[in-house]
């Protein structure tokens, strides 16, 4: 079965990884200054986390899911060009309605499409995609119920932690819980959060950065060897590479060798501010 991958924006993929599999990304929105911009174009990741700490209350970004039919037009593109069925993946619907446009989209293609929701973001998803794609790779005649036991398989063994420099972009988002807003708001405690099946969970409060990186470097060197791992950050890239050398002097024979650095976009840094730090990590 010749299995095509879908996916969105939000799964942070770099360019050479999404060109190697033939992966179909859908843009999502960002709303900046009145202005729509599909995820990636029109302004670029580092313009946009330089500008967003100086903008004032009235004018901050705000997003939008891809429309229907954004997915629409995608997948009859893949199944003109010869894919028996899709494997569209998303962001986690808790999260967003991503996933409920391209679960309205699928109707339209009877059992051509299966709609997964990874419950995850960023490179949580991704991994998630990357997983599907490679069993996808392997060959034509491996089928559709193998490429989501490998999606299942990572999700199982993923890791999705973050370090935020400041809770207020979340808390305008509302997509977290006023109690956790809260509880960063206090003393300017910065908490640690954890996303879980789609949940966004504190796991703990700090008050510099540097203690921040220290949780997150003990987070991530629990539980043995890794297979996957990116380090995330929305505009801080030294503090990502601090964060790496450090990880790299600890425990450089438990990582994989590709680590991916990954400058989050926009659409997810509206909602988690700039200078924030984060991992995507699968357990072998």
């Amino acid at each position: 079965m010749k299995l095509g991958i879908l996916t969105d924006s939000t799964s942070d993929l770099p360019k050479y990884l999404i060109e190697q599999y033939e992966l179909e990304v859908v843009p999502s929105i960002l709303i900046l200054d009145g202005k729509e911009y599909a995820d990636g174009t029109g302004i670029s990741r580092e313009e946009f986390y330089k500008r967003l700490p100086s903008l004032p209350s009235s004018s901050q970004p705000t997003t939008a899911a891809p429309s229907i039919g954004d997915f629409s037009s995608r997948y009859d593109s893949l199944l003109t060009r010869g894919c028996e069925h899709i494997l569209s993946i998303h962001a986690a619907g808790t999260l967003t309605t991503i996933v409920n446009s391209a679960r309205q989209a699928a109707q339209d293609f009877p059992e051509k499409i299966t709609v997964i929701d990874s419950r995850s973001i960023s490179l949580g998803l991704g991994f998630q995609v990357l997983a599907a794609a490679e069993v996808a790779a392997e060959s034509a005649e491996i089928g559709l119920q193998a490429a989501l036991d490998a999606v299942e398989a990572t999700r199982r063994r993923l890791h999705l932690f973050a370090a935020l420099d400041t809770m207020e972009n979340m808390r305008r988002s509302g997509r977290v819980p006023a109690a956790l807003t809260f509880l960063g708001s206090l003393l300017h405690i910065k908490p640690l959060i954890e996303i879980t099946n789609g949940e966004v969970k504190a796991v703990g409060t700090v008050r510099t950065t540097k203690q921040a990186n220290e949780r997150m470097l003990n987070f991530l060197l629990e539980g043995g060897t890794l297979e996957r791992l990116a380090i995330l950050h929305t505009g801080a890239e030294p503090r990502a590479r601090e964060f790496l050398n450090a990880l790299m002097q600890k425990a450089s024979q438990s990582v994989p060798r590709d680590i991916l650095m990954v400058n989050v976009t926009t659409v997810i840094g509206t909602h988690v501010g700039p200078n924030g730090l984060g991992f995507a990590a699968v357990r072998k």
